[in-house]
């Protein structure tokens, strides 16, 4: 028997304000999505769990961590025998906490699309694109750097901000797809002068692409001929935005 398991997993479910039921009504959808019946976690099951400090299998270890965020070192001390000290999960973060990001997955992703070097250099004079990373980044991600004569984002993307792009969705999105500015697809794309980043819009003929700017900036809008003088490099996915000192 696990030393302390059961109270260890009461207080992550606890931190996520989940229900035993609730708990198994999403373990039951993840054994659907994974296509495997393993998965699934019957509340009285997990309650007994809880109350009397019994072993899990692998599966059933697997998703209960996928649901509560644990991390492989969280995953590890549950497994712990009884001779050592019970796992402490007092970092489970809920789903709307703010974290600092001082260690673990998150932290990693961060820095591999987000190095120093990138937020301690001077904003560019021109938008650009950095060459392609396959080693830290995946192959369909790229990233942007926001010159000082790109004021199109202004100012809600400043210069010297840092944009993750998507190379795989090219598409401009129409009306009916956003709501709001802050829904609205932000693209980085590329034109014989140089890179641009903006709200975009394709005429009903596709034959003509607006680059349109932010209502707060001072630019005004730019046409090109779509697909000839001006091409979709991809959609943004993360923003890095500097504030101004």
């Amino acid at each position: 028997m696990m030393e302390g398991i059961g109270a260890q997993l009461h207080a992550a479910r606890a931190r996520w304000g989940l229900t035993l039921r609730e708990v198994e009504e999403r373990s039951n959808l993840l054994a659907q999505q994974w296509g495997n019946p393993s998965f699934k976690i019957s509340a009285s099951w997990l309650d007994r769990v809880e109350r009397e400090n019994r072993e899990l299998s692998a599966a059933k270890l697997i998703v209960l961590a996928y649901i509560y965020g644990l991390t492989p070192d969280q995953m590890l001390g549950l497994c712990q025998g009884p001779s050592e000290s019970p796992a402490q999960l007092e970092q489970i973060s809920s789903p709307n906490s703010t974290q600092l990001l001082l260690q673990g997955p998150l932290e990693h992703h961060a820095r591999l699309w987000l190095p120093d070097t990138l937020v301690t250099d001077q904003p560019p004079e021109d938008t650009f694109l950095l060459p392609s990373d396959q080693t830290t980044l995946p192959s369909h991600y790229r990233r942007g750097v926001i010159g000082r004569r790109d004021r199109t984002m202004e100012p809600m993307i400043r210069a010297g901000s840092i944009v993750l792009i998507d190379i795989q969705k090219r598409a401009i999105a129409g009306r009916k797809d956003w709501n709001n500015e802050f829904d609205r697809p932000i693209y980085f794309l590329f034109t014989r002068t140089g890179y641009v980043c903006g709200f975009c819009e394709v005429d009903k003929k596709a034959e003509w692409l607006t680059l349109v700017p932010h209502n707060l900036s001072y630019e005004t809008n730019k046409r090109w001929k779509y697909r000839k003088e001006i091409e979709v490099v991809g959609m943004v996915a993360g923003v890095f935005t500097r504030r101004v000192a």
